[in-house]
This record gives C-alpha cells, structure tokens and sequence, in this order.
C-alpha cells in the first residue's frame, strides 16, 4: 500500500457555505481523506509521513455533471460505459447523470436498469418524458421514478406545450425535476452556429435567435403558471435567453453548457473541433452574457454534456455530422481546467463560486445533498491550478473522436482524486 499523502497548507474547499482556508490535509494509502487541519498534521507526524508542499493546491469535493450522454454503454464505438467512468473520474468528476438518449431510448423502468458505477463513483439516470423521445405519447413517469430515475428529461427540442402541461398536471413527478430546452429544431432553419455578424463572414448556415427565445418564453409561462412544478432549463446558450431568465421571478433553474462558456463563433478558427453544438455556438456578446450570469448566480450549474462521436462519424462535412463535444480527452478532463483559467483567473471569480458551478449547483438540479469533504470519503480532488500539460491522443481515457483543445498546452490539473487508484497521481511534475 502506498504511504499516506500529508499535504502541507493546502488550501481547503470544505463544503457550500464554508470560506476557501489554508490547512494541512491527511490522506491515507487506499484515497481516503483521513483528516485536516491541527488533527492531520498530529496523525502525519505519528506516522512518520514527509510533509508535501502544497500551498498552491486546491483539495476541494468532486464535481457533478447534470447531464450528458451514453448512447451506447456496453458496445459503443464512441464510448462505453467503462470509457467513460474512467475519464470522468480522472477529471474530478464523482456524479454523471445521463439522459435518456440512447440506444434504445431509456424510457421505461427495464431500461433503467444494469447502469452503475463502482464505489465512489455515482451514475445517475434521466428518466425520459415521453415514449422512444418522440414528444407524441407520455412515458410513464411514476414507474421510471421507481425504478431509480432522478427525475424525467425530454429529447432535443422543447416537446408541444399541450404535452408538458398535461405531463405536469399528472403530477406523478412530485417534487422531481423535469429538464427540457428551450431549442425548436423547425425554427433552426437548418443552422447550425447563432445568427451573427461572425457567422456571416465564417460562412457558416445560421441558427435564428427565435430558436431559442421563443420556446423559452413559452416555457417560462408555464413555469409561472405552474409553481409547484420543478422545470429546469438545459444549456441556455444566448444573451436574449439570459435577459429573459432574469426577468423571471423567481428564476427557475437552469444549466449552461461548459463550451458554451469558453468558445464562440468570434474565438474559435474554422478547423477546430467545436463548431458544431447543440444547442449553437453563440456569438462572443452570448459568452459574455453566459459568463456573468454564472459569475452573479443566475445560472445555476454547469453542465459537461458529454457527446461523443466516434471516428467515422468525425469524418463527414460539417454540416452533416451530428452535433457534439467531448471534453478534452477524458470527456470531463478539460473543464475545471479551463473554466478556471476563464473565470477564477480571467474574471476573479471566487473559488467557492466555481464550485456552486462545477458541483453544488449540480447537486441541486439533481436534488441531492451537496458534496463536502467527509473524513473517511474518497469523493475528493486535489487541483494544482498552475501545472501545465500538453494533451495528445496518446494519454486520452476517452474513446471519443470529438475532443477540442488536441495537442495543446493546458494550464491547470487535476493532480489526484480519491475517485482513482493512489498508483495514478500525477503528484511531481511531468507524471
């Protein structure tokens, strides 16, 4: 067994509510958080451990993911559901719920079932809100719930208005949440990257502000219509849809897509991975209006929304090949990365408003309790945010072909995680 990992003056994350400290941290050879602060250090040295030097490292709760995708989890070319644990994990991330797109469609209690992960790895499932996601027929709602499902999620678009009433007013959802976005395929036009003064001279087939604005408005009406119900926007992705959101009161919940907060029709050259998202790509006006609405709280969780396309299907033409991005990598490996270059350095955000990004406000979307560091617990990570790393195919825990950001240098690691075995840490440059 490996010796224990003292880590000197670490700065500390412990749980939502509680301020960034410095302390030292005490993790035994099996990943498990044995203890911080004056308690850790006695324990450390009772064992004769060598401290560390870990004055510029975050030890902080993993990350939740409200949803992404798995089409195919035991013999997917684009991932599995092995592929995905692992990368997941490497990036820090101890919660993934997926939706219910796959193959078959996960919308009745037999296809809920024969999904996990290994502890303390949790998988989460999505029921569906209506049968084979075709927005034509409810599915059963109650029995998905009983089956294990967190709450009920709809396909690409936002389903007829008639359909989601009705789905309410059954009231077999209780208290769950129902995810649905504000996106009508008709309306898209055939588009694929937002309407703007960038796509004209990119040359790229537009995707209407209407696609978006006005299913919202739809959906907000309903929403104040019906209070008790827990509707939650996925990926919100403009700066209209933002204004929208903050006239709402309350404002109901809502996820950002985490490319969406990083990337624009105005950053990203013509060849990189990136362009072809669902929903669109903004304009460089749509990140910024995204980035300060989860900087002041409006936005309520970031989302990895992990779609991986497989080789064969990341060769065709742009406009043919189905909307998607993996993370970097691992498909969740790049976002605390760079969403902390973004927006702790880039912006000054809070460390602790980072995490209501990145696991808390995950958590609440999911309704379940927020991560905290527990002595004993495995559901930690330690990121070093000035670790440079280069990326390349070889060292990729992902099957996905999709990956941005390939061959670059990257500031900011997740060093090491009690979600993988102690043998992978990456604790002295160049692991």
């Amino acid at each position: 067994m490996p010796p224990p990992l003292w880590l000197r003056q670490v700065q500390l994350l412990t749980a939502p509510g509680e301020p960034l400290q410095r302390q030292d941290a005490l993790i035994d050879g099996e990943g498990r958080l044995q203890a911080w602060g004056e308690a850790a250090g006695r324990q450390a040295a009772a064992l004769g451990s060598e401290p560390l030097a870990a004055d510029g490292w975050l030890l902080a709760p993993t990350l939740v993911d409200p949803h992404s995708v798995l089409e195919q989890p035991f013999d997917g070319t684009a991932e599995t559901l092995d592929s995905l644990s692992r990368s997941a994990a490497a990036g820090g991330y101890g919660t993934v719920a997926l939706l219910p797109w796959a193959r078959p469609w996960r919308d009745r209690p037999e296809r809920l079932k024969g999904l996990a992960w290994p502890e303390p790895l949790r998988l989460l499932l999505w029921g569906s809100f209506s049968l084979e996601g075709s927005d034509a027929e409810l599915a059963p709602h109650r029995d998905q719930l009983n089956a294990g499902a967190i709450g009920v999620a709809v396909g690409e678009q936002t389903p007829p208005l008639p359909l989601l009433e009705r789905g309410l007013l059954l009231a077999e959802l209780e208290d769950r949440p129902v995810l649905v976005p504000a996106r009508s395929s008709a309306l898209c036009a055939g588009g694929f990257v937002r309407e703007g003064v960038e796509t004209l001279r990119a040359g790229w087939p537009p995707d209407p502000l209407l696609s978006e604005l006005l299913p919202l408005q739809s959906l907000l009406a309903l929403a104040a219509a019906r209070p008790d119900s827990r509707l939650t926007l996925m990926n919100l992705s403009t700066a209209a849809a933002v204004e929208q959101l903050r006239a709402q009161r309350p404002p109901l919940a809502c996820t950002v897509n985490w490319w969406h907060l990083l990337a624009d029709s105005g950053n990203l050259a013509p060849a990189q991975v990136g362009w072809r998202l669902l929903p669109s790509l903004g304009t460089p006006r749509d990140r910024r209006a995204l980035r300060t609405a989860a900087l002041e709280g409006l936005i309520s969780a970031v989302a990895v929304h992990h779609l991986p396309l497989d080789a064969e299907e990341q060769l065709l033409p742009l406009d043919q090949r189905r909307p998607g991005v993996a993370g970097h990598g691992a498909p969740h490996g790049l976002v605390l990365p760079l969403l902390w270059q973004e927006l702790v350095e880039g912006q000054g955000c809070p460390v602790e408003r980072l995490w209501e990004l990145l696991s808390w406000g995950g958590s609440a979307v999911l309704g379940l309790d927020p991560e905290r560091l527990e002595a004993g617990s495995r559901r930690w990570l330690l990121f070093d945010p000035g670790r440079v790393w280069r990326w390349n195919a070889a060292t990729s825990l992902s099957l996905a072909a999709n990956q941005p950001r390939l061959g670059e240098s990257i500031r900011g690691a997740v060093l090491a995680t009690g979600l993988t075995e102690p043998a992978s840490w990456a604790l002295t440059a160049g692991c």
